[in-house]
């Protein structure tokens, strides 16, 4: 009789496999000996000879659209139907209106444009403001510059820029500190980006393993597919747990190395869904906030999505840009974030917590070296500073059930939004 074994006793090089009973030298192919005895291989083998059969399935596709992308241009990803793909519904559009209360005159800058769905709203409700409308990805740019020459007059000014990069934007069109009205965020990838199977981000759809959002402006930087085919599994298993929050990380980072070394280098996302869907007990699943079943590798593709595209930083540095371009005491900062980790961080901004402590401290926590938390300078220095933002709710924000309805896709959404507080200046003067 057969007996099966796992896939973690595998110990291979990238050009051979180790001489044990029931592998073989010369080729990646696993072969069964009577003589192998792991009492907990059952489970495995099975998903070892799908992985090999989804492998061998994808691998011609793969190589010929290698070589066909090769030869393509950059904007081969800016089709009619990418540009069909950007009607998308606005999330929590009208929750948004209501924050920023936008006016004629007024200057707004949009940092995640996407497919213009709240630019849309927000423009027709104040027609006569200054809009700039920023994205990273470069189809998104192109909508922008679509939707700027249909209105007209200057009124939206497309930026192709990741969060980082947008001061130095700003500062080219003549915006100083503390001179802007309102700032939007709307987080996370955007309709167009799941919607495009050559984008790499979805797993319904079979596409190059790529996922950057700006990889047409960045060619040569590290792709989803570079992540997994060069990692050890101690990083990969690091980037799972702290940016998917994936609880079988070491074993799906292990799982990944062995498939790879086995069967070769993943390129196609198809690839990756099953081989991380044979980790998990067969039949298994996970459930979306509607109580829809959703794919066991999603908590994966969000780990390395925000890893390759180094979202959480440029979220950081967005809203240090905000706070330093918003006018002080009056403008109002909205974001809308669709995981824990982009919540966690707008809300520590707005709140006033240290980036650097740990989340959830108790009074104790807190006060437990008091010689150092009750420095009198640093008291004083806090006093004259004062808060940077002065959220509008102690609560976050969430869609009505009704649009979770209609548009699916909110479903995790969560709205923060904040006033920008007075500055040191204005707070010494208060003082004296």
């Amino acid at each position: 009789m057969l007996r099966k074994f796992s896939t973690r006793k595998l110990k291979t090089t990238q050009t051979t496999v180790s001489s044990r009973p029931g592998e073989c030298k010369n080729c990646c192919n696993i072969h069964v000996s009577s003589q192998m005895s792991d009492p907990v291989a059952d489970k495995f083998l099975s998903s070892i000879l799908k992985t090999r059969l989804i492998l061998r399935k994808f691998s011609t596709v793969a190589q010929q659209e290698a070589k066909s992308n090769a030869m393509q241009n950059s904007k081969s990803l800016s089709t009619k139907a990418d540009e069909d793909m950007l009607n998308h519904v606005p999330v929590m559009a009208q929750e948004i209106l209501s924050l920023l209360q936008p006016k004629n005159g007024q200057v707004i800058v949009d940092m995640t444009f996407g497919a213009g769905g709240h630019a849309e709203k927000i423009l027709k409700a104040a027609p006569d403001i200054t809009y700039f409308a920023s994205d990273r990805d470069p189809v998104a740019f192109r909508k922008a510059l679509a939707m700027a020459s249909s209105v007209g007059s200057g009124q939206i000014i497309p930026l192709l820029s990741r969060f980082s990069e947008v001061p130095a934007h700003l500062q080219h069109h003549g915006i100083t500190l503390g001179s802007v009205d309102a700032f939007l965020f709307d987080l996370g990838a955007s309709s167009m980006q799941f919607d495009s199977a050559q984008r790499g981000f979805s797993l319904s759809k079979d596409g190059p393993l790529d996922m950057r959002m700006d990889g047409e402006r960045f060619p040569d930087s590290p792709t989803a597919a570079d992540v997994v085919n060069n990692l050890d599994p101690a990083d990969l298993a690091n980037i799972l747990k702290k940016y998917g929050e994936e609880k079988k990380a070491r074993q799906i980072a292990h799982a990944i190395v062995d498939a790879r070394y086995a069967f070769g280098n993943f390129t196609r996302t198809k690839q990756l869904a099953e081989v991380l869907s044979s980790v998990f007990e067969s039949g298994a699943f996970r459930q979306d906030k509607l109580h829809r079943q959703a794919h066991v590798a999603t908590k994966t593709f969000q780990a390395l999505r925000i890893f390759v595209n180094d979202e959480l930083n440029e979220l950081h540095a967005g809203l240090l840009v905000a706070a330093r371009y918003l006018r002080p005491g009056s403008s109002v900062c909205a974001a809308l974030a669709f995981h824990s980790l982009e919540d966690r961080i707008i809300k520590r901004h707005f709140h006033g917590l240290d980036m650097d402590c740990a989340g959830n401290q108790t009074v104790r926590d807190h006060f437990r070296n008091a010689s150092l938390s009750f420095n009198v300078g640093e008291i004083q220095k806090q006093i004259l500073q004062g808060k940077a933002w002065q959220p509008l709710s102690k609560k976050v924000a969430c869609p009505t059930e009704v649009e979770c309805l209609v548009n699916p896709r909110a479903r995790s959404a969560k709205l923060r939004a904040a006033v920008r507080a007075a500055g040191e200046k204005d707070l010494r003067d208060k003082l004296l």
